[in-house]
């Protein structure tokens, strides 16, 4: 229970029997779930505000302990009573801006160690008990504060894969392309076409010989160099500058093979 140790130092002297021990705790269990203590007694005071420490005089009514709390967005106003009976403390809580009201029955002995009062170490015991039933019997039923709803991490599968340039776009299987989506308006995407390997998007700066619009029958990866390409070495679809001239299978005169005009010309 982080947090609670430089509070209870600084309530010990007003800590005099098991139940303070014990309000002590549950009051810093309300603060960990988002809310602020305002004072004492059921009605407002003059010059209240919200704090984490308990408030002066917390402790004075010793069968009935009264707190009020405020969520930190201000969309929840608690009413505590800790009434002791016997061995036991009645946690009745009320949410005033809902009327909705929570109750829950502790024992003190399963929570506080009545001969360590003074040893803040020792004087605790089940705490992660003290906070499920504090959680379940009292903010669940309430409602908790939006303001620990909000700092819930948002769902990472909301978030498409193309909003983070640093992401690897996800595997797709073989022979397929992978699914365009346009980029936003943005200056620095131009050009972005030419960095897709599979050739999706349309537009871009760099020449395909294999994407030039124009029929090639019979084009061989293989050209320009000797032997030829492995089977899968171009997938399909993929983008490809062959190594050599497009002269095998094409049908008619070679391009590459044709002077060009007036190259016997001197003055050309």
């Amino acid at each position: 229970m982080a947090g609670l140790e430089p509070l209870y130092a600084w309530a010990r002297l007003a800590i005099s029997r098991p139940q303070d021990a014990l309000v002590c705790g549950i009051h810093w269990e309300l603060i960990q779930h988002g809310y602020r203590c305002l004072g004492t007694g059921d009605e407002a005071g003059p010059d209240e505000r919200k704090s984490e420490l308990l408030p002066a005089g917390w402790e004075a009514n010793k069968e009935v302990y009264t707190l009020r709390y405020k969520s930190k967005d201000d969309a929840h106003e608690l009413l505590l009573k800790a009434i002791t009976v016997e061995d036991s403390m009645i946690l009745n809580v009320m949410d005033r801006s809902s009327q909705k009201v929570a109750d829950v029955t502790l024992a003190v002995a399963d929570y506080i160690n009545p001969e360590h009062l003074d040893d803040f170490h020792k004087v605790f015991k089940n705490t992660e008990e003290l906070r499920t039933r504090i959680t379940s019997g009292i903010i669940a039923p309430l409602g908790a504060p939006a303001e620990k709803a909000k700092n819930e991490p948002e769902s990472k599968e909301d978030v498409h894969w193309d909003e983070n340039p640093l992401r690897i776009p996800p595997r797709q299987p073989v022979g397929t392309r992978a699914p365009y989506r346009p980029s936003p308006v943005n200056p620095f995407a131009v050009g972005g076409a030419d960095l897709d390997p599979f050739g999706g998007r349309s537009g871009g700066m760099i020449v395909d010989p294999l994407r030039s619009g124009v029929p090639q029958p019979g084009i061989d990866p293989s050209s320009g160099i000797p032997g030829r390409l492995p089977p899968g070495a171009v997938p399909p679809g993929a983008r490809f500058d062959p190594f050599g001239p497009l002269g095998i299978g094409r049908p008619g005169p070679d391009p590459d093979h044709l002077p060009p005009p007036g190259y016997d010309d001197m003055f050309m």
